[in-house]
């Protein structure tokens, strides 16, 4: 997830075009702050400045604001392809330096572009995927094919997420877009017309926008605007809205709390993940958990019950795996050994115990594959190996869209290795594609009767968060996040172990929550749904679409029905919501829970 700002004038601006770019970056620098870039057209010629660093320091460091032009894009970037480096900084420029991309998304095959290119004698300056857009332009305006033309035949031969802008030093007046997944919203001003990745970047130039919607693509001009899909123009002045919001609330898209917006974003985050897997990558990697001695789960967290989900997927192909919460991996320092292959997982790659675990199990002769959301952390330096979530920068302190990222890559992870033994994979494969849809499906069905759930335990001290099999990490991870953000004790159990101790502290209007997302154990977790609504507990429960579990409960959230793969992440998002507003219904901030912060780097 990165950001992007263009705007094109009829002639050059009173104030410097390139101020205009950098207060826009400020605005999106939210979506991704590991290096930044502009790139101005005028007089046939483009400047482009970037480097890694956040925006206010490289904007300084390179003169972003005396820059002038009749058009202009900027780019605030988080990491996917190539580290954090000026060279891996859009935008970028065609072998001509004519044509400037700047990009938020996944190129899902652009290494077989880029390889295609080369042949053709493109010389390539940047690791990134985005590079490859540039110059499939430069191939079709070498063919003969105006600025407009080429670029739509550019799009034509891309697959995976993005929002792209361009200009063309042939054709300065005019800025060209196009949208698969990846948001892009037009802004509509006086003598002169802007784009952006996301509203906050357009409210300090005007109000009246249009947004651009998925398989679109077309060009902005000082006075115009042009949409078309799939060839049909489209009638933009039917489209056009007025933004009531101030630019703080634009901030988080018009949402109260960014941890509300990022719950919402999941099904995009989740079609950028799944987008960006590497497939070859991942079977490199199954292939080292198939051979070796020992296989270790290591994480903190959130991502500690992510890895829990990996390790119940391994066990059901017979991989016997240890999951070890890493503020713990010293003590387990003697079970390590060559041979052994560990999976650390690290949002950030940055959190200190992760950080110390790898170094044990390193230090040990263990194999260990990193899955983390920052490209160039530290724990992404110091693995044998890297698999990216790619999920963008997540604001709010409680993990909600990089915990289903994580869930996704793992579950990828685990039908690479089905694919090694001979299994079939055909469905889980499609039920993985189908996986933002589901989530944007659960979403838009739980958020109502989540909120009802909410005001009825607002006021409660305690509850129990119970599941069997693959749906304990996600009792786990929902009873952190009301720990974490509403300030209410909730323990998390496998439903069977309950009647072990826990259910003497059931008594009426005790909430009960129990995930019911695994269909191998449904049927045992229904008698204890029916153990403690004996004991006059509140039972809530989250059931796949259609089953009959609603009926055993006094509160079903109904999820779109899934198989292993896509059911923890759906079953789980209902469960950040019920922490969101619980929090909200106690009059609490959500993004700023007490004693929290994002990031652990102290032990």
């Amino acid at each position: 997830m990165c950001g992007i700002f263009g705007a094109v004038f009829a002639e050059r601006p009173k104030s410097p075009l390139g101020e205009m770019l950098t207060m826009a970056l400020h605005r999106l620098e939210y979506r991704g702050y590991d290096s930044a870039g502009v790139a101005v057209a005028d007089g046939g010629v483009i400047v482009v400045r970037k480097d890694a660093g956040k925006v206010a320091e490289v904007s300084a460091r390179h003169g972003f604001r005396s820059l002038n032009g009749i058009a202009g894009i900027a780019h605030t970037r988080w990491a996917t392809h190539g580290r954090p480096s000026r060279e891996n900084a859009h935008p970028h420029l065609d072998c001509t330096g004519t044509i400037a991309v700047a990009h938020n998304g996944i190129v899902e095959n652009y290494a077989e572009l880029r390889e295609e290119l080369e042949m053709r004698g493109h010389a390539f300056r940047s690791e990134t995927d985005t590079e490859v857009v540039a110059h499939l332009i430069e191939e079709y305006r070498r063919q003969g094919l105006d600025a407009f033309a080429a670029f739509k035949r550019a799009v034509a031969r891309l697959r995976g997420a993005y929002a792209i802008a361009v200009i063309d030093a042939g054709s300065p007046a005019a800025i060209y877009f196009a949208r698969n997944l990846s948001p892009l919203v037009i802004g509509l001003g006086d003598g002169f017309n802007v784009i952006a990745s996301d509203i906050p970047a357009l409210l300090d130039f005007t109000r009246r926008v249009v947004v651009v919607r998925d398989g679109e693509c077309g060009y902005i001009t000082p006075t115009a605007v042009y949409i078309e899909h799939d060839g049909v123009p489209q009638d933009v002045s039917l489209r056009v809205e007025e933004i009531p919001w101030t630019a703080e609330m634009a901030s988080k898209g018009g949402y109260p709390h960014f941890m509300l917006k990022e719950i919402y974003e999941q099904p995009e985050s989740l079609a950028l993940t799944i987008a960006g897997l590497e497939w070859p990558r991942l079977e490199t990697a199954a292939s080292a958990l198939l051979s070796a001695r020992g296989v270790y789960v290591v994480g903190a967290g959130s991502s500690y019950h992510a890895g829990l989900v990996l390790a119940h997927l391994l066990w059901r192909v017979r991989i016997p795996s240890m999951p070890i919460v890493a503020a713990e991996c010293a003590s387990y320092e003697n079970l390590f050994d060559r041979g052994d292959v560990a999976i650390a997982i690290s949002q950030s790659g940055e959190t200190i115990d992760t950080i110390k675990a790898v170094r044990v199990m390193k230090g040990r002769g263990v194999r260990v594959i990193a899955v983390t959301n920052v490209v160039g952390s530290t724990v992404a330096r110091e693995c044998d190996a890297v698999i990216y979530t790619r999920a963008g920068p997540e604001i709010g302190v409680a993990a909600t869209k990089t915990f289903t990222t994580q869930v996704a890559v793992l579950s990828a992870l685990y039908i690479s290795v089905m694919r090694l033994v001979g299994a079939d994979t055909a469905e889980r494969e499609r039920e993985l594609k189908m996986l933002p849809e589901l989530a944007r499906r659960t979403i838009e069905g739980a958020a109502g009767t989540v909120r009802d759930v909410a005001r009825r335990i607002k006021g409660k001290a305690s509850a129990y968060y119970l599941g069997r099999g693959l749906s304990v990490p996600v009792a786990m991870e929902g009873a952190l996040k009301l720990k974490e953000v509403a300030y209410l004790h909730a323990e998390a159990y496998p439903a069977g172990e309950m009647k072990h101790g826990p259910i003497a502290l059931v008594e009426k209007g005790f909430p009960v929550v129990f995930v019911l997302s695994d269909p191998l154990t449904r049927e045992k977790t229904l008698n204890n749904v029916a153990e403690v609504r004996a004991r006059g507990a509140y039972t809530i429960g989250t059931v796949p679409a259609g089953s009959d579990a609603a009926r055993a409960l006094d509160a079903a959230i109904r999820v779109p029905d899934a198989g292993e793969v896509a059911s923890p992440a759906l079953h789980v998002i209902p469960l950040q919501m019920l922490a969101y507003f619980v929090a909200v219904e106690r009059g609490l901030d959500p993004d700023r829970p007490r004693n929290l912060a994002k990031t652990v780097t102290v032990e």
